[in-house]
């Protein structure tokens, strides 16, 4: 992927760097995962009986028993919307969403790629009975776009990168927000009053800046069983507890005993003195930072995967592909990602510019800009993940992925498709002439 140029210039943070690699590494093992559940579907046996298997944890006379996929879905992918809001806590802090006209942009992008999609669902589907389902059609799989972005190369702008990274987080954020509000059918208010209580308890630590991983560890297990136990479903669990984790630059003082501690190891170079010189160092980093290390690629490499290949599988038959082609719910999902997506995402991107309320970096070119919008209409998981919460009927859940996986590869066609042909045209996003914010340079916290 090349952002080398972009990160030298000093655009691009290290962990927007990581971030960008890895959860474009990561896209490969989602086509494979992918690939591997439709095959184990569709030529071996036993795929949903595999997945509904109960696993039970029992302790005394209490017992959480839940079938595997429903522990993918519910359990570990709570680690995967942490890394989430990590994100979210770290570029809102830190990064490419400091500011209200940085911010803009993308966010108008977003906003209209996820009010447009579901529109476009709607008008097909408003009075059936897959009207419930228009959030399938309004995510972006930050991890396949990305992947994408790097098969495209030098047609794809660094600067388009970093456009596309910051509509994605935005996009999460809704994403995330129409799961918790519509996709939650009761509610008990006694769990979820104590999840909140346990959720301000680590807001009040935040403000004190205290970090020990075991306790956050512990108080995060005990929400996520409070929010389970609620009916909310628990993907926000992982969010909460992403943004509650402090991100900041490393301050002067901290820097400073990090140095020292590096000198006194040179000049004694003992095992304890090298303890102390990696804990002074680890110490200046923010928890954010440190904790997004240590699960993204885990999120990324492992979970995302394993849960596309509990719930990508379907039948591919005579039956459910005929009903898929004359189907509405199916329609309105390939169309919401395919010609929704693009035109929200480009349509809020116009209005901001238009209206001079945001920016983004001159050298953008439409046709770049346009090519992007399409790419983001490959939605993978955060839509197989609202189909299991919005759908019931098992021909209906097939249909719907048959949809999202159709709306997702005529999305990467278009998107590189717009790349090829005009991706050079179009003319500068922002009129040539009209002043931008320099990146602002890192720098410690006093």
């Amino acid at each position: 992927m090349a952002v080398t140029t972009l990160v030298e210039r000093g655009d691009l943070s290290d962990a927007a760097r990581r971030f960008l690699g890895t959860e474009s590494g990561s896209a490969v093992l989602l086509v494979v995962a992918a690939v591997t559940a439709l095959a184990w579907a569709n030529v071996g046996a036993g795929y949903e009986d595999f997945w509904h298997t109960e696993l039970a944890i029992r302790l005394g006379g209490g017992e959480l028993a839940l079938d595997l996929r429903h522990w993918v879905n519910d359990g570990l992918m709570v680690l995967f919307f942490l890394s989430v809001g990590l994100e979210i806590a770290r570029e809102t802090t830190l990064g490419e969403l400091r500011g209200v006209r940085a911010i803009a942009a993308p966010a108008a992008a977003a906003v209209g790629g996820l009010v447009v999609p579901a529109l476009v669902f709607l008008s097909l589907n408003a009075g059936g009975e897959a009207a419930g389902a228009w959030g399938i059609a309004i995510s972006t799989d930050t991890a396949v776009m990305l992947g994408v972005l790097a098969l495209l190369g030098p047609r794809c702008p660094d600067q388009l990168r970093v456009f596309l990274l910051a509509l994605a987080i935005v996009d999460d954020i809704g994403a995330v927000a129409a799961i918790a509000l519509f996709y939650t059918d009761e509610v008990d208010l006694v769990a979820l009053l104590i999840a909140v209580v346990l959720l301000a308890g680590l807001l009040g630590l935040r403000h004190v800046r205290f970090w020990r991983t075991p306790f956050y560890a512990v108080i995060g297990i005990l929400t996520w069983l409070a929010v389970l136990r609620s009916g909310v479903h628990p993907s926000v669990v992982g969010v909460a507890l992403g943004l509650l984790v402090n991100a900041y630059a490393p301050r002067r003082q901290d820097m400073a005993a990090a140095i020292g501690a590096g000198k006194n190891f040179l000049l004694d170079p003992t095992p304890e003195r090298a303890r102390a010189a990696q804990v002074t160092a680890v110490t200046a980093v923010s928890p954010n930072e440190r904790l997004q290390q240590r699960i993204q690629p885990w999120s990324s490499y492992v979970i995302v995967p394993l849960f596309v290949l509990a719930n990508a599988g379907v039948l591919l038959n005579a039956q459910t592909l005929s009903a898929a082609a004359t189907s509405l719910l199916t329609w309105g999902i390939v169309l919401g990602l395919v010609v929704g997506k693009p035109i929200g995402v480009a349509a809020g991107t116009w209005i901001v510019l238009r209206t001079g309320l945001g920016r983004v970096p001159d050298t953008l070119r439409w046709g770049q800009l346009l090519g992007g919008s399409a790419l983001s209409g490959i939605g993978f998981t955060v839509a197989l993940f609202v189909t299991e919460l919005a759908l019931d009927d098992e021909l209906l859940i097939a249909e719907a992925k048959i949809g999202i996986l159709t709306g997702s590869i005529l999305a990467a066609l278009s998107g590189w498709l717009v790349f090829r042909l005009a991706g050079e045209r179009g003319g500068q996003c922002s009129p040539s002439g009209m002043p931008t914010l320099p990146p602002r340079p890192w720098r410690p916290v006093d």
